[in-house]
């Protein structure tokens, strides 16, 4: 019913094409049903409401549905004679009109088989909306978009649906993907496989054209090379033989100009070069105009009393005097003539040089540069830098206070307990020796069986513990100087760890010492299987690091002491690892190797920066007490300092040792830190690290240190600070530890 109301509404409308069977009339509704089943017709743009003729009907026949609503289709093919039988049979079940014969145009169209327009492929198909090249904004407030080519609205599709049913439409249907909106119409077109493939083509670049060939060989057409069949070889043009009328009139316009004298012949040029000032043009008021950048020429020497005719005596040379001027070089000579005398000024004769010698004046006024120099009135004393004097950068150790002896080798280390009584030191005699400190007694000595690399006291004050690094492994001992509550409550912690019930795997093995050992003060033993060459206690005195030679990425290992833990920090060797030292103030771990220092991040597990000392090899590390600075010596004699808050590059580089450097410290309370080399001396030095940022760090070298004997070329091994007093501990290859005050 629905196709019979459209067509009855078009025929109210504008009545029945002619050549077409007019449709059945129906029962005519009231106007408000009228005008409501109008509505959708008007959107259709079939041919039967044109009015148009047979003849122009058949121009437009071939276009399909303008509109918007679906019976337009069924209205197009009605048009369409080429359609067939079926075409009519399913228009006349649509419209609910049951037609018997169809019209005598149809069968005539019918008969003469085939589609007229199959084969049509003018642009005018494709055009739908005709109103032009207009902003299709104008059309948002009003319910079509545009007109056909009837000049009848297109109306823009009715579009209820919600987001659900587009995205169900997006499951369902395989083409979703390939179809776009119709901006013109407003309708949904589904892209065909080549319009697809065009698209894709202009994404990635390409031309449009699949037969398109942008590198095929280019044909030179027109060559050098003389040809039987030229490309062009046409005629020479008649006006090649006929004098040229326009030639001829810019002929006498240019005879006309030179009768005016409007154009003068060229002049033959001067060949003789012409000479002029080169600042004649300066100005003269300029600041640095020629009169005021003038320089005068220097003047000749007075004569003296050599040149004059009648010199003095002892001016006059003699005989051997003379011969040797005549055997010297011209540059040697003092005077370039002998000096003679003359019984008169009308008895000199010419001089014989004299042309020669003006001439080089000449010279030396003419090639000489000169300049003027202004003098800058700067005391040469303002460009040094003002350092403080080292007696007021007191205190600091200036002189030898005592000499601990006992060692049979060379010590190779040596450290202070936290309150500053006593010294252990490890020597290569395999014992490690403990001192009393005011006294340079010797409390005990604890035999090792084995060259002593390392001693570190635990810097807790609670704690009485000796960290010893003996070939492979590093020995607890208990000293049992000093209070005898710590050194209880030392033993007391150390006996007070349960085993885990499942023990974990660890690259180091904690084992429990014997009787024997215990008589002797030695507590507990890290085996790591692998030579150790520096151990060193964090702030806290709960862990601590080691450092083993062998290469891979277990050179550096840290234990924990109450859980009885070892750890492998890193996954990966940065080369041979020299030194490692903890940060006094936040978790960081700096990893010294041959060619720079690493700083990590502990609890991040990240490498936070990597500082570089220019130095061959890194022999010694020492970290500020306020944890902004560091210092590194080297075995090319240098002292390194950095500012962790500058630069990852040296912020002073100190030259003071002309040896090998083989220990750095800092003091925990002074200014002060200590450098010992190989040359026998130990090298004190103010070090003031200011509050304020903007302000660099005061570095002056304030006393050496001598008194140690070289040894195997081997002077002062390991140096320490005491922690409360302006001392300095240092260890040498002879045998003694020496204490400076």
């Amino acid at each position: 019913m629905a196709g019979a109301r459209g067509a009855g509404c078009a025929t109210a409308a504008t009545g029945a094409r002619p050549g077409k069977r007019p449709p059945e009339p129906e029962p005519v509704p009231e106007p408000e049903e009228l005008s409501l089943l109008c509505a959708p017709a008007l959107s259709l743009g079939d041919g039967r409401d044109s009015g148009l003729s047979d003849s122009e009907e058949s121009v437009f026949s071939g276009l399909e549905d303008s509109g918007s609503d679906s019976s337009a289709d069924t209205t197009a093919e009605e048009e369409n004679g080429a359609s067939g039988d079926e075409n009519h049979s399913g228009m006349e079940k649509t419209t609910g009109q049951q037609a018997e014969t169809s019209s005598p145009r149809t069968e005539e169209m019918r008969v003469q088989g085939g589609d007229e327009y199959a084969e049509d492929s003018s642009d005018e198909e494709d055009v739908r909306n005709t109103v032009g090249n207009v902003p299709l904004e104008w059309y948002d407030d009003f319910p079509h978009v545009g007109y056909d080519l009837d000049g009848k609205r297109i109306y823009k599709p009715i579009r209820t649906r919600d987001e659900l049913d587009q995205f169900l439409d997006k499951m369902d249907d395989p083409d979703y993907w390939r179809t776009v909106q119709d901006r013109m119409t407003g309708r949904d077109v589904r892209l065909t496989d080549e319009q697809v493939a065009l698209v894709q083509r202009l994404q990635r670049g390409q031309f449009g054209d699949v037969s398109f060939d942008p590198y095929e060989p280019a044909v030179d057409f027109f060559s050098g090379d003389l040809m039987i069949h030229p490309v062009t070889n046409r005629p020479a043009d008649k006006r090649s033989f006929i004098p040229s009328l326009v030639e001829k009139e810019k002929v006498s316009r240019l005879v006309h100009a030179i009768k005016m004298g409007w154009i003068q012949p060229r002049r033959p040029r001067d060949p003789t070069p012409t000479f002029y000032d080169l600042w004649a043009q300066e100005d003269p008021n300029a600041v640095l105009g020629r009169h005021k950048m003038h320089v005068p020429a220097p003047k000749l020497a007075l004569p003296g009393h050599a040149e004059s005719y009648n010199p003095p005596p002892e001016y006059l040379p003699s005989e051997e005097e003379r011969l040797a001027w005549e055997q010297q070089e011209p540059a040697e000579r003092k005077l370039n003539f002998l000096p003679r005398k003359f019984p008169s000024l009308r008895a000199v004769p010419a001089y014989g040089r004299f042309i020669q010698e003006r001439f080089e004046r000449c010279l030396d006024l003419y090639l000489c540069p000169r300049q003027r120099k202004m003098r800058v009135n700067v005391d040469p004393e303002d460009l040094i830098p003002k350092l403080p004097r080292p007696r007021d950068l007191q205190p600091f150790p200036t002189c030898q206070a005592l000499v601990y002896r006992g060692h049979g080798d060379l010590v190779r280390c040596l450290s202070v307990s936290p309150g500053g009584q006593w010294l252990a030191s490890g020597s290569d005699d395999g014992s490690v020796r403990l001192w009393e400190v005011a006294t340079a007694r010797c409390m005990r000595t604890v035999p090792v069986g084995g060259v002593v690399r390392s001693v570190a006291w635990n810097p807790h004050p609670t704690i009485c513990l000796v960290a010893v690094a003996v070939e492979d492994a590093v020995l607890l001992l208990n000293p049992a100087l000093g209070d005898r509550l710590v050194v209880g409550s030392t033993d007391q912690l150390l006996s007070g760890f349960t085993p885990p019930a499942e023990p974990a795997l660890q690259p180091a093995h904690w084992l429990e010492a014997s009787e024997e050992e215990r008589q002797e003060g030695l507590r507990l033993r890290i085996r790591h299987g692998k030579p150790v060459t520096q151990v060193t206690w964090h702030g806290r005195g709960d862990y601590m690091a080691v450092v083993l030679a062998a290469p891979g990425h277990t050179q550096v290992l840290i234990h924990q002491l109450s859980r009885r833990r070892s750890q492998s920090p890193f996954r990966r060797s940065h080369g041979q690892v020299q030194r490692v030292a903890f940060h006094p103030v936040r978790p960081f771990l700096l990893v010294a190797s041959q060619r720079s220092v690493r700083l990590y991040h502990l609890l991040r597990q990240e490498l936070t920066k990597k500082l570089m000392p220019n130095c061959k090899w890194v022999s010694s590390l020492a970290v500020h007490p306020a944890g902004d600075n560091v210092i590194c010596g080297s075995y090319d004699s240098k002292l390194v300092w950095f500012d962790l808050d500058l630069s990852t590059r040296p912020y002073r580089v100190l030259r003071h040792h002309k040896k090998a450097l083989r220990a750095v410290a800092f003091h925990p309370q002074y200014p002060l830190f200590a450098s010992g080399s190989d040359d026998g001396s130990v090298i004190v030095c103010h070090g003031m690290v200011y509050n304020d940022l903007l302000q660099n760090p005061l570095l002056v070298p304030v006393k050496v240190l001598r008194g140690h004997v070289l040894t195997r070329d081997l002077g002062v091994l390991d140096v320490a600070f005491h922690p409360t007093q302006p001392w300095v501990f240092s260890s040498g290859a002879d045998g003694t530890i020496r204490l400076f005050t």
